[in-house]
Formats: C-alpha cells, structure tokens, sequence
C-alpha cells in the first residue's frame, strides 16, 4: 500500500463566511396549509357488517344484557369475549372463553351467546367459538367491571 494515499491534510482556518439565507422569491408560490387536504378527507362509512359497523356493535350490545350467574358482571365487561366478526352477509362469529374450563355454566354459556346473537337484527348465522388459549384471568376485565366488583 502507498502511505501517500491514505494521509490526511488538516487546513486551519481562521473564520469562514456565513451562507446566504434562503429567501423564497414572488413567482414561488407556498402552500399555506400543507395539511388541508389531509384534514378535509373524511372517514369513510363502515358498512352494516364488518370491523366497527351498526351490526357488530348490535351483537356486542346483546352480548353485554348476559350476565355470568356467579358474578354481578355481564360478559363482555368481565372480558370473555375475545372477538365478535360480523360480515355483511349477517354471518357472526364470536370467539370467548369462561374463566375456568370447570366452570358450572361451561355447557350452556355458549349456547346461550349463539342463542343471543341470533335474536340480533341482522344477523343470519351465528357460530360460538369456545377457546382456552389465551386463559382468562381478571386482567381482562374492563375498568367498569372491576368497579363493580370493589377492584380498583
């Protein structure tokens, strides 16, 4: 390797002089507010159907008139209910857990869920999932329920 190629020259300087400020000349025109097209886009409709629409929150509102019969707190509140999918179809799945897999109500709790859903206008299937994975526990539960239940 040649040592010539590798070395570095330091110049010193005394001063240098300061760059010329940018000025924006009458022929360029500003955008006053970049952001307005932005801010005037408004949020499309949800449909019946689907994530946040008129049908999912109707199955959600039937969901939360059952209330566990060992516990003042209805379902959803006490975070059983992990998902409710509607489409537009009128197809809702409910995907829930209980609090234990020896729970006294394990046989009819669902059923009862796939019996409430149905009774939702709109609705023109129904299916319960019952998981255990993840495993509930009261970490679930709303800040509503907690309340209810003397937690917080």
């Amino acid at each position: 390797m040649n040592d010539e190629s590798n070395k570095i020259e330091i110049e010193a300087v005394d001063a240098v002089d300061t760059p010329p400020r940018a000025r924006v000349t009458p022929e360029f025109e500003r955008k006053r507010d970049y952001l307005s097209g932005f801010l005037a886009e408004t949020k499309p409709e949800a449909g019946a159907g689907g994530p946040g629409g008129a049908l999912q929150e109707a199955v959600v509102e039937a969901l939360k008139s059952i209330y566990d019969p060992e516990i003042p707190v209805d379902i959803y509140e006490l975070g059983l209910i992990y998902d409710v999918a509607a489409t537009d179809d009128g197809d809702v799945v409910v995907t829930m857990t209980l609090t234990t897999p020896n729970c006294p109500v394990a046989e009819e709790m669902p059923s009862e869920v796939e019996m409430r859903v149905l009774s939702v206008p709109g609705v023109r299937d129904a299916e319960v999932k019952l998981v255990w994975d993840p495993p509930w526990d009261p970490s679930k539960m709303s800040d509503e329920a907690r309340l209810e239940l003397g937690m917080l």
